[in-house]
């Protein structure tokens, strides 16, 4: 039978603590809890011969149309400060059930919460002007007043605003 010294097993030791401490430290972080219900992952936008499309991706389910409207200026929701957002005219729609943030409070939303949209002819920005208790509100920025219809699509879920040239 062979022995083993107390050197041999004070170094066996460490190595295996060290093992599982630095072991410890690359275990995958837990991702977050999804939010409470649809959760805006991401935004596209597209030209068409007779208009804009703007469509809002979503997980989680399909949200709701609480409104749709044309409004004199955009506010921030719950602030209601106003959100500055470029155009000469502009528009508003509600959604809930829906979230742009998931349960640890993070923008679901990769990127930024505003941006210009270079590429569409009437719709010249977009905006998440609000996320709060369940509802999110998206506001869009216009050259002119033309006509908008937004509905929802499935597989995957969106919400597709289309705005007339």
């Amino acid at each position: 039978m062979k022995v083993i010294s107390r050197r041999a097993v004070a170094v066996l030791g460490a190595f295996l603590f060290s093992v599982t401490v630095v072991g410890a430290g690359v275990m995958p972080a837990q991702a977050a809890a999804p939010a409470p219900g649809p959760m805006l992952v991401g935004i596209r936008s597209a030209t068409h011969p007779t208009y804009d499309r703007i469509v809002l991706d979503f997980v989680g389910g399909r949200p709701g149309i609480q409104s749709q409207r044309f409004v004199d200026e955009l506010r921030s929701d719950p602030s209601d400060q106003i959100e500055w957002l470029t155009g000469c005219t502009f528009a508003e729609v509600v959604m809930t059930p829906a979230y742009a943030h998931d349960s640890d409070g993070h923008p679901s939303l990769p990127g930024p919460q505003k941006f210009r949209t270079r590429n569409l002819s009437n719709v010249m920005a977009v905006a998440i002007t609000g996320d709060f208790e369940g509802y999110v509100t998206f506001g869009i920025g216009m050259r002119k007043q033309t006509w908008m219809n937004v509905s929802t699509l499935t597989s995957p879920d969106r919400v597709v605003i289309d705005v007339g040239r």
